[in-house]
């Protein structure tokens, strides 16, 4: 027997085709107006290359539809979108260890003052100063999934000490009904929680105020995992500091307070955006719709919101 997979793109029918059991038919979203590839009808798998809206026409052509791969780990796009008896699957796995990348990169660089010193590069000042190190530092990792686990793998050869937060606790890591006791004694907290109705503005107001005195805030998950205006309240009086690669509003405009807030330093969504990125997706896609043609479920299966 072999099952139908719509792919976005020719990467995923190049990765597809080594799987057995499996036809790849590669699908173009900006002309699914005009119409859906006829094997719509038989297909079985669908990988998005758009949001749900984008891709309705497709949608609705695939009566036999019982699986949605995603190229992402995030799922909040879908979870509300899935039709009754088809499966979700996310593609934790490819992203974790660029994302973490990203998080050491602002680490260091923040902690390191590496903007202050190439502004100082670009006025031609030689502007000593003393900086903070990672060494002792004590990092509170919200999220202790594949990013969580990926980040925690860099951050202790780097002597930092870290603690591990999850909606579920278990050894090695603590639940979220901990925090309030947790926040006051870090130096550090970072989020790569998925977006949920219970993430959502989690770091709010009284989040934000029980983090001492110079605390960093990463924020490597979802923009709206944080409430922006609590943010910009602790940025503009100094007491905090924020490296963000999510923001509330996403894309951030061009207005905003916060491109202007001291001690924020802004990346446009890129903590995944490396080389090769798509290859890796592939990679984890092509296990989990193997595992789907044997008859098993997904390891990435959504339950509920995530």
């Amino acid at each position: 027997m072999t099952i139908t997979v719509l792919v976005p793109d020719d990467d995923g029918v190049t990765a597809l085709s080594e799987v057995p059991g499996v036809r790849a038919v590669r699908y173009h979203v900006d002309s699914l107006a005009e119409g859906v590839p006829a094997e719509a009808a038989e297909a079985e798998v669908l990988i998005p290359g758009a949001k749900p809206a984008a891709l309705l026409p497709l949608l609705d052509a695939m009566p036999r539809l019982r699986l949605i791969q995603l190229l992402s780990a995030g799922a909040e796009n879908w979870t509300d979108q899935v039709p009754d008896g088809v499966l979700l699957s996310t593609c934790r796995g490819a992203h974790g260890g660029s994302t973490a990348e990203w998080v050491m990169a602002v680490l260091l660089s923040t902690y390191r003052g590496l903007p202050e010193f190439a502004e100082a590069q670009r006025a031609r000042t030689w502007s000593p100063s003393t900086g903070r190190t990672l060494q002792g530092s004590r990092v509170l990792v919200v999220g202790a999934g594949d990013v969580g686990n990926e980040l925690r793998r860099r951050l202790v050869p780097f002597d930092a000490w870290v603690t591990m937060v999850g909606f579920t606790p278990r050894e090695g890591v603590h639940g979220v009904e901990e925090l309030p006791e947790l926040l006051p004694d870090t130096d550090v907290v970072v989020l790569v929680t998925p977006l949920t109705s219970h993430t959502r503005g989690m770091v709010d107001a009284a989040f934000l105020a029980a983090l001492p005195d110079g605390a960093l805030l990463v924020n490597a998950s979802r923009g709206p995992v944080v409430d922006t205006d609590a943010l910009l309240a602790e940025l503009t009086t100094g007491r905090l500091s924020a490296a963000l690669d999510v923001t509330d509003p996403e894309p951030l405009p061009a207005d905003h307070p916060l491109w202007t807030a001291p001690n924020v330093v802004i990346t446009p969504h890129v903590g995944g955006a490396v080389r090769d990125a798509r290859r890796r997706s592939y990679r984890v896609v092509a296990a989990e719709i193997e595992r789907y043609v044997r008859g098993e479920l997904p390891d990435n299966l959504v339950q509920g919101e995530y």
